[in-house]
């Protein structure tokens, strides 16, 4: 099995798509999924397109298209997910009654340009993205190919099972922009168990696997455009409202705003863009912010104040300013339960050495919306890791998988899938 598992996340990574764009990977998923007895559900049927947040240009997303045509992507195939209608649902009922099973697999890459080090180890074994600027640098090339496994043990399997099963193939997780649009279809509502997984995360050996998740932040991911006047910056300056002025003093005073009594709060500027010379007053200015919060109550509150900042900072400068929300996550917490049902059983699989029963994330992931859809139908859901030796973080140039992850984090998921599942 490690090898098949090595060879389909190695070709995977060759082809990494930013969020929306992933038109390559939801076909060869499609084409993976095939004569396996589950039905694939595309494009309108996954998604909602109005939920969807942060999807990119429209020229980002036709030259992604004509790039997956390239490839050899069918256009009747592309036909039915165009316009960003990325990811996949599949779906398979055994006809016994049981318990209703979902699992979500993120697949969407970054837009990160990979090293072509002589350390790096893609390169030197020749898989290293054929995508110039996009990269696998978060692990869901792994990610899809557990879901893949997972798929292909339950077709393989059905006669043993019991229930109905739902695997997600998620796109646009990365910065949180993807999966409200599936809850909202609907895929959730009635389901008894939910997994997802992320491998990484943690520096720590393989064989090590948490069974659940604490410290989700919520957060919000928001752009600010700024529009002012331009004029000569030597002839008539006072003609001018100055947008990067307005920006830059937005970003400082952003990270004044003060950290909340109650718990975790955090606020970030990642890019600030504005001016056209040096001599013109610049008349546009953009800002790529995001807040995080311990919970969603502590995110809105510096979500609020964030928007409060802006508007002051516009008005001082007589600058008009346009706020768009291009991502967001809630806070959740996992079901302690479901926690305590699957010990055993991932416990006393092969090549488990350290069991834990929670490690933190410290980060933001939309599955938090899909868990908390789950448990408002008394279901139950958690979110389970599986670290590994990080050579390189998460997200870096370098970042690479330990690929002796993948049989384990398979085979921990079927012994799962077995046990809640399994016909009476």
């Amino acid at each position: 099995m490690s090898e098949s598992l090595t060879q389909m996340r190695r070709r995977f990574h060759r082809f990494p798509e930013v969020g929306f764009t992933e038109y390559i990977t939801t076909y060869e998923i499609y084409r993976a999924l095939e004569g396996t007895g589950f039905k694939r559900h595309l494009g309108h049927d996954v998604l909602v397109p109005s939920k969807r947040v942060g999807v990119p240009s429209q020229e980002t997303l036709d030259g992604s298209y004509r790039r997956a045509l390239d490839y050899g992507v069918p256009k009747e195939f592309l036909e039915k997910i165009k316009d960003g209608m990325t990811g996949l649902v599949a779906t398979i009922d055994t006809k016994k009654p049981g318990p209703h099973f979902a699992a979500r697999f993120d697949i969407d890459g970054l837009p990160i340009t990979e090293s072509t080090d002589d350390d790096h180890f893609p390169h030197t074994e020749n898989f290293i993205s054929t995508h110039d600027g996009e990269m696998h640098a978060c692990g869901h090339d792994g990610h899809i190919t557990v879901g893949l496994n997972v798929a292909k043990y339950i077709s393989e399997n059905i006669d043993q099972l019991k229930g109905k099963f739902t695997i997600i193939f998620q796109a646009a997780e990365e910065s949180v922009r993807g999966a409200q649009a599936v809850v909202e279809k609907g895929w959730l509502d009635d389901v008894d168990y939910f997994f997802s997984l992320h491998l990484g995360i943690r520096k720590l050996p393989v064989g090590t696997v948490s069974l659940s998740t604490t410290d989700f932040l919520a957060t919000t991911k928001f752009d600010a455009h700024f529009t002012g006047k331009s004029a000569h910056a030597g002839v008539e300056p006072n003609e001018g409202n100055n947008s990067l002025l307005a920006a830059s003093t937005a970003a400082l005073n952003l990270s004044a705003i003060p950290r909340h009594r109650d718990g975790t709060t955090r606020i970030n500027t990642g890019s600030l863009k504005a001016g056209r010379g040096r001599n013109v007053v610049a008349d546009s200015a953009t800002m790529e912010i995001e807040s995080r919060g311990e919970t969603t109550a502590l995110n809105d509150y510096m979500f609020e104040r964030s928007v409060k900042v802006l508007k002051a900072a516009a008005d001082m400068y007589d600058n008009d300013v346009d706020i768009e929300i291009v991502g967001q996550a809630i806070n959740a917490n996992i079901s302690s339960d479901l926690v305590k049902e699957i010990k055993d059983t991932v416990q006393n699989t092969n090549g488990v050495i350290d069991l834990k029963d929670s490690l933190p994330l410290g980060a933001s992931e939309d599955v938090t919306f899909m868990i908390d859809r789950v448990q408002k139908g008394d279901g139950q859901a958690t979110y389970m890791l599986f670290p590994f030796d990080l050579k390189f973080g998460h997200h870096h140039p370098k970042f690479d998988l330990d690929e002796a992850v993948l049989p384990l984090a398979v085979e921990v998921l079927q012994n799962i899938t077995r046990s809640v599942m399994k016909a009476d």
